[in-house]
């Protein structure tokens, strides 16, 4: 890509951070993701499968004993509980011949997939984006921010994982630049959604997280980061003009989800996933 092309989807480095969270972010549409029947626990994003061809949304906590529905792949969960878990999420949607996870560490890798099979698991990668149907990208959340990014015209997706250092790490612009490079993706024919995830009234985080994310620390703290303010921001400073964000908080909302912070570390995974219909499903 042209270092003139690659401009167009860049946060100037010199610009003034905003004051605060919600400076800068024209009250990007607000919606909630809508429980879907099954039983499955699952959270979609409304409208995008009708209108776009694509599943986007979040598995939730469930109702059953323990920890419910825990996706978490890294935890001290029995092993077999876990995978049946997870075959059971795979078969609540058909036709998707891949999914795909990586193992995440809270930085800005955005990994490009092509058509595969199977379920395929990557190291060291926080982000994924496609072009092929039936390919389910997915990242496991348990208070940081699923980002959705859609492009309806290249026919195009990518599905990122954005706590406080992905955020700062500027992870949505890796994305929106792997989808410009790969896809020919225009961020003014993009749609970017802030998913299920914390919200900045639970969040209380320290000096190093507002600085990072580039917020005033004034006083004495401690302070609080509304990540998905912060993700909007940076979406509109790329050029993207369809934003949302999610009402619900995994915190706040607690018994539909897991969250870190509220529950001690003790908390099981969610798992957000993205990907586009194949033709046999698609309306």
């Amino acid at each position: 890509m042209a270092a003139d092309d690659r401009s167009a989807f860049r946060v100037p480095r010199g610009a003034p951070p905003p004051s605060n969270v919600e400076r800068g972010t024209r009250n990007p549409e607000r919606i909630s993701e809508v429980r879907l029947p099954g039983e499955v626990p699952r959270f979609e994003v409304p409208g995008w499968r009708e209108q776009y061809g694509v599943v986007a949304g979040v598995t939730g906590r469930g109702e059953g004993p323990g920890r419910g529905f825990d996706l978490g792949l890294w935890t001290d969960a029995p092993v077999g509980e876990v995978m049946t878990r997870w075959r059971a999420f795979r078969k609540a949607e058909p036709g998707f011949e891949a999914t795909v996870l990586g193992n995440q560490v809270h930085q800005t890798e955005v990994a490009w997939h092509e058509r595969g099979q199977g379920w395929i698991q990557l190291e060291g990668v926080d982000g994924h984006a496609t072009r092929a149907r039936g390919v389910l990208l997915t990242v496991t959340i348990a208070d940081c921010i699923p980002i959705y990014i859609v492009d309806p015209v290249a026919r195009a997706v990518a599905l990122l994982h954005s706590g406080w250092r992905g955020t700062a790490g500027r992870i949505l612009e890796r994305g929106v630049e792997l989808l410009h490079t790969a896809a020919g993706s225009r961020a003014a024919d993009l749609l970017v959604h802030c998913g299920v995830g914390i919200c900045g009234h639970c969040y209380e985080v320290g000096s190093e997280v507002m600085i990072g994310c580039g917020l005033r620390a004034d006083g004495p703290g401690p302070w609080h980061a509304d990540l998905r303010a912060i993700v909007a921001e940076q979406a509109r400073a790329l050029g993207v003009e369809k934003i949302s964000t999610s009402q619900l908080c995994s915190a706040h909302d607690r018994p539909l989800f897991y969250s870190h912070r509220a529950s001690g570390g003790q908390d099981g995974r969610m798992v957000a996933y993205l990907g586009i219909q194949p033709l046999a499903f698609s309306l």
